[in-house]
């Protein structure tokens, strides 16, 4: 998906500015990184409210046109007011095509209800993490990561050595021998635990009071 934002350079700095940059619906940014120095841009509110609800918009490589030159970009940072919903200020980090990039993409989970653990057995899938840290050149850069779950059954766990990735896409904390983490499984719920267990016990309460009035009828 390619997302394009608009901004403009921002000259004045300091909290006062800021202030008063919010109060007219603005955002205060920067965009850092490469060989360029920083610069500080503003952004419409409500446009740049609206982008962060997309899931894209925290995983994808973002055009960004500041007074009509066109950066590629990725969102690093944002800062919300404590209670309002307001975007209070936006870090974008330059990209460099020859450069590998690390970024965090959301996991797709798929085909739960056709799993035997669900759909036989009427287990439930517990996600552990919905999201993966990988690294990439930017033009191999997922909007997410699909993770199939059609052959898992009750008990089973899915680690990250077992994602199916995208071409030339890694996961670093594998490469630098980190810890393999679960990332799903499929479990079945104690509601259904607890019943079984009563019946066991039901059971059994028949077969003693039967064996009693048989020693009786002796």
């Amino acid at each position: 998906m390619k997302i394009e934002i608009t901004a403009n350079n921002r000259t004045l700095q300091g909290k006062g500015a800021s202030r008063r940059l919010r109060i007219a619906g603005k955002v205060p940014a920067v965009i850092y990184g490469g060989e360029t120095p920083a610069q500080s841009i503003e952004l419409d509110h409500n446009t740049l409210y609206h982008k962060l609800k997309l899931e894209a918009f925290h995983a994808s490589i973002l055009s960004i046109d500041v007074d009509g030159k066109k950066e590629k970009v990725l969102l690093r940072d944002t800062q919300m007011h404590p209670f309002k919903q307001q975007v209070y200020h936006a870090d974008f980090q330059r990209v460099d095509p020859k450069k590998k990039i690390h970024m965090k993409v959301p996991l797709h989970f798929i085909n739960a209800e056709s799993s035997p653990g669900v759909k036989t057995s009427g287990g439930n899938v517990s996600h552990v993490i919905t999201e993966v840290d990988i690294s990439c050149l930017p033009k191999d850069l997922p909007e997410f990561i699909t993770v199939d779950l059609v052959d898992m059954d009750v008990g089973d766990i899915m680690h990250l050595s077992d994602l199916v990735l995208p071409k030339d896409i890694e996961i670093p904390s594998l490469e630098k021998g980190g810890s393999d983490l679960p990332v799903v499984t499929i479990v079945i719920p104690r509601a259904l635990i607890s019943e079984g267990e009563g019946e066991g016990e039901g059971e059994g309460d028949e077969e003693t009071v039967d064996s009693e009035d048989n020693k009786e009828a002796e």
